[in-house]
């Protein structure tokens, strides 16, 4: 059967348009040095493609742009090479401009402190030589990058700083169940029988459930029960235990019976797409606002500035008498199954994937989540 954690990584993209957007969303501006560096650049004398109210993007700083895209995410390259995609895209290179440039000096601060560091933590998670590589092969230099993290950076600070107290209260309650924890024991019987990879009817399983439960309620071990009758291979070797585990991660019915179910009373089995469980919710700890974590408020800090930067991205446009008109793309190269430097890259809330602490409730190995 399916392990009970079924949730994908993050953001995880697909070639669908709105998974792509999740991405695209961090696509800050091109390569734009600061005014101090300005007579220094070559002249771009490429032919302009996009206008804007307040500015424009030329051929140049566009293909710069869909360069960092593959740089970040050389598994996606085929996508780039949807105009859908492409419009999006630049897009979004429009929106980056705009904030960036309406950032203050302290968000300009924080933005290049940790446009530095995501360069570095980048180069470390994919060992110097395969950086170089990856710049040549995009045609981009390290400064590039840089300057590439230090506006994402400075936009999603720009965002955040704005935040007040009073939203963050209020997302907090509207989201309590993400920030809600609870140890759990388990038992599962499964729709199918793990041995034979029959199906068995909801009947057949729910029997088998009521007989587990009933040992139970005759007082055998909950740990000795798990790990003879359940089958969920994410837990029945630990006795059916789920430790401290964020219940927002799991399927909602699990989810409900971790949230009301009575503290150490075996409740009557629960259906799920998996078949039925056998729960027993020996803590819970529902954390109040004033009780929060100085990483759990950042992360309700980074979810209303990444959905403020969406907002902008779907209201504003539309009042900048936008006109594109793109090259159009070049034939995508197959994919050789490079992958980008996963675990520092920045991402629409402006946390780092896997190095940031600012991620609440990250489903623990083994639970059962929602989604597949």
């Amino acid at each position: 059967m399916p392990q009970l954690n079924k949730r994908k990584p993050w953001r995880m993209l697909s070639l669908g348009m709105a998974a792509l957007l999740a991405i695209s969303v961090l696509a800050a501006c091109t390569k734009q040095a600061d005014e101090s560096k300005v007579k220094d650049e070559p002249k771009d004398n490429s032919k302009v493609v996009v206008t804007y109210k307040g500015g424009t993007i030329t051929e140049n700083e566009f293909n710069q742009e869909i360069s960092m895209m593959k740089f970040l995410y050389p598994e996606y390259e085929a996508a780039l090479a949807s105009d859908q995609v492409r419009e999006q895209i630049v897009k979004q290179e429009v929106v980056y401009k705009l904030l960036a440039a309406k950032a203050d000096d302290k968000a300009k601060e924080q933005g290049a402190k940790q446009g530095n560091e995501q360069l570095e933590q980048y180069k470390k998670s994919v060992g110097e030589d395969k950086f170089k590589k990856f710049l040549t092969d995009q045609k981009l230099t390290e400064q590039g990058v840089k300057d590439y993290f230090t506006r994402v950076m400075t936009v999603i600070n720009s965002e955040t700083n704005k935040v007040t107290d009073e939203q963050l209260k209020q997302e907090f309650e509207k989201n309590k169940d993400q920030f809600t924890t609870a140890t759990v024991r388990h038992v599962l019987i499964n729709f199918e029988d793990p041995k034979t990879k029959k199906q068995r009817t909801k009947e057949a399983t729910l029997k088998l459930a009521k007989e587990v439960k009933a040992k139970l309620d005759a007082g055998a071990d909950f740990a000795t029960i798990a790990k003879k009758y359940s089958e969920d291979p994410g837990s029945a070797s630990n006795g059916g235990l789920y430790e401290n585990a964020s219940v927002a991660q799991w399927v909602p019915a699990f989810k409900q019976a971790a949230e009301t179910q009575p503290i150490n009373k075996i409740g009557d089995p629960v259906e799920t797409e998996y078949g039925y469980h056998i729960i027993k919710v020996e803590s819970r700890n529902e954390p109040t606002f004033d009780k929060l974590k100085d990483n759990e408020k950042a992360a309700l800090k980074n979810k209303l500035a990444g959905e403020s930067i969406q907002n902008f991205s779907e209201n504003d446009l539309a009042k900048l008498d936008l006109k594109i008109n793109l090259p159009k793309a070049p034939a995508a190269k197959e994919n050789s199954g490079a992958t980008s430097g996963a675990g520092s890259t920045t991402t629409p809330s402006g946390t780092t994937s896997g190095t940031s602490d600012t991620k609440a409730g990250t489903a623990k190995d083994g639970a059962a989540s929602e989604g597949k």
